[in-house]
Formats: structure tokens, sequence, C-alpha cells
């Protein structure tokens, strides 16, 4: 009994992260995507994004709802989490726009996270076990979720960060091999200015 129980636990935890979608999406300067999903009033959704290449690491960000009305909306931001319930049924749309960039692309990384369908109280008098199951399962997805999204917020922010050692990195050798040639070239010019000084001083 204790290994079919496992078993239906296991089963349930991966239907649900199954919900869980995690792109990486390319936006060209001047342009704008969007992303949908179908859902049903009271569904939660949670939303996860970070810009992982591209200019300042920024990016316009709208939430629409089947009515058309913006329910969230962001500028130039670089990474956020949101979490919001659907208050009525139909399509919802997440848009990310690079409009504002003239020329240069950006790479964003976002997971999309629908929660299950709002359950009927059709089952009060249910098994106490069972009900404690389900609130056992529910806390497991919950914190299985948690890890995934931080997981990958990490290995975007490595990402980035180690990007960004590199470039200065780069920048640190190129100027220090530049401030090496300034030096052999003044060490060159006072050799030949004294050189001649004392050229012309024998001449006289």
């Amino acid at each position: 009994m204790a290994i079919h129980t496992v078993q239906v636990v296991a089963i349930i935890v991966v239907s649900f992260i199954s919900c869980i979608q995690g792109y990486f999406v390319h936006i060209d300067a001047h342009a704008e995507e969007c992303f949908h999903d179908k859902v049903t009033s009271g569904t939660k959704i949670s939303l996860m994004f970070e810009v992982a290449e591209g200019g300042f690491l920024d990016i316009d960000f709208k939430i629409h709802g089947p009515d058309g009305k913006v329910i969230h909306s962001g500028d130039r931001e670089s990474n956020g989490k949101y979490t919001f319930a659907a208050h009525m049924d139909g399509v919802y749309k997440y848009c990310f726009s690079n409009k504002m960039s003239t020329m240069t692309p950006k790479i964003v990384m976002f997971t999309v996270d629908i929660g299950e369908k709002p359950k009927q109280d059709e089952n009060m008098d249910g098994d106490e076990n069972q009900n404690k199951l389900a609130e056992m399962i529910n806390e497991l997805s919950t914190a299985l979720t948690g890890v995934k999204h931080e997981q990958e917020y990490m290995e975007v922010r490595e990402r980035i960060h180690r990007a960004i050692n590199d470039n200065t990195n780069s920048r640190v050798v190129l100027w220090s091999f530049f401030e090496a040639l300034v030096l052999v070239a003044m060490t060159l010019g006072q050799v030949y200015y004294l050189k001649r000084f004392f050229e012309v001083r024998r001449v006289v």
C-alpha cells in the first residue's frame, strides 16, 4: 500500500512539473514576441523571465487578459517574477517588446507555470488521509517548482556574469598591452632624444 501511494505521488508530481514550460526567445530590434495560454478562471499562473543577452539586458514586458486589458506591464526590466490568478476564462498573452532598441537584438529566457484548475467542492466528505496526501503533494510540487525556477535563474545569471567578467578581463588585457606599448614608445623616444642631444653638443 505504501509503495502504491509513493507511485501515485511520483506520477502526480511529474505531471505537475510537465505543466512548467521554459523557453529561450530571440527578439530582434524594433520587434515584439507574444505567447498565449488558454486557462480557466481561478487558475494560478506564474511567469518568470530574465534577459540573457543583448544591449543593457532590458526588455519591455506586458501581460494581457482575454478581455484585452493589461494585467501587468514593465519598461526596460532585466528580470521579473509574477504570479496572478486568471480572472476569467480565455487566452492570456505575454509579450516581450524590444521596440525601444535601435539595432541590438535580445535573448530572453522565460518560464510559464500554469497551476491546476480550481477544484469543485463535490467531494467534501472525502477521506482525511486522502486530503493530507493531496496537501503533501501540493507542497512537494510547489517546492520542486521553486527549485526548478531558482536553478534556471542561477544558470542564466551565471552565464551573464561570466560574459561580463570575460569582457572586463579582455578590456584589462588590452589596456595593459596598450600601456606597455606606450611605455616602450616613451622609453625609445627618450633614448633617441638624449642621443640626439649629445650628438648635437659634440658637433658644437
